[in-house]
């Protein structure tokens, strides 16, 4: 039987789920026994219990006991497909900031973050086209979802990715969203306090408000700009990282779905007669968050173009520097 051993997480693993973790140092180790070395508290992570979904940063060292096949070689990396020319070109089109730590980026609506079934073209597989010469990959230090565009920043190192991701755990980075909504919310200004949970069923990912089984979720919102009750531009603050978090607060505690979000809205996430895209109008509008060497990096991204078109229609300002709430 191994010995127990204390690995350190490698800045190439910053980031990872400590399930995932496991399987790449690990592979025969299957996943109900690591779940069970996990309950019963054999696994530590700087020597606290923890959970398969923990996001690992570098430098952390996590406890392997015995029995964990903690003497298996880990195996190399599968090569990654190269970029082509027009991906480079696309993704460089999408840095809003560089410096010599962190990278972010406008993200699209459409574009996923990371792979999956059915999904051959996202984010991480071109990330290769944003070394600009330095010696590391960047790296994912959070998510927006497929759908939502805006902010997303990336780690030009192990270590700046360590301090990144400490950040987004610790909430000290502050992210807001603007969004447009069908109807106008009352009051027009607040905060939403529902815990949301998965809810099970063939629909795929989705979440509902759920006070017993939910987790805390909380957002400050407030109305910027209103065309009568037809529809409202919400500036939203996420105080937890929920999936799906503003787009169920939206639809569930203010009854007002946002624009193209057929998945909770249904149809009433539509403005009938307005000719409006039928794409969701949920935007990562701007980020402040402690830079890996001091001081605070804030970075705003411009609406993307179905978004423009929309606040052109109300008459709403697209450029307008918003931030109503007060640090």
């Amino acid at each position: 039987m191994t010995a127990v051993q204390t690995l350190e997480v490698a800045a190439d693993e910053a980031e990872l789920r400590l399930d995932r973790w496991f399987r790449r140092r690990f592979p025969g180790l299957s996943h109900g026994h690591l779940e069970k070395l996990l309950r019963t508290g054999q696994v530590r992570v700087d020597g606290k219990r923890a959970k398969a979904g923990l996001r690992l940063a570098a430098g952390q060292v996590v406890r392997v006991p015995p029995g964990a096949a903690a003497d298996a070689p880990r195996p190399a990396p599968a090569p990654r497909p190269g970029v082509s020319d027009r991906d480079a070109r696309f993704v460089r089109d999408l840095v809003i900031h560089r410096d010599d730590d962190v990278i972010a980026i406008n993200k699209p609506h459409g574009l996923a973050v990371q792979g999956g079934s059915g999904t051959p073209q996202h984010l991480d597989r071109m990330l290769d086209a944003l070394r600009f010469d330095a010696p590391e990959r960047p790296r994912l230090v959070h998510r927006l979802d497929r759908d939502t565009s805006g902010v997303l920043v990336l780690a030009r190192s192990g270590a700046a990715a360590g301090r990144l991701a400490a950040a987004f755990r610790d909430k000290s980075a502050r992210k807001l969203y603007w969004a447009l909504v069908v109807g106008a919310p009352r009051p027009a200004q607040g905060k939403i306090d529902m815990p949301i949970a998965k809810l099970a069923g063939p629909r795929g990912e989705r979440m509902t408000h759920d006070e017993e089984e939910g987790k805390h979720a909380v957002t400050l919102f407030a109305t910027v700009d209103a065309a009568g009750k037809r529809a409202a531009w919400l500036v939203l603050w996420p105080l937890s990282g929920r999936t799906h978090q503003l787009r169920v607060h939206c639809v569930e505690a203010l009854g007002t779905p946002i624009l193209g979000d057929v998945k909770y809205g249904g149809g009433a996430a539509e403005i009938p007669g307005a000719g409006l895209a039928a794409k969701l109008h949920l935007h990562a509008r701007s980020i402040a968050i402690p830079h890996p060497r001091g001081g605070v990096l804030r970075v705003s991204a411009p609406l993307p173009p179905h978004m423009r078109a929309t606040w052109q229609f109300f008459g709403f300002e697209a450029n307008a520097d918003i931030d109503p709430f007060p640090e």
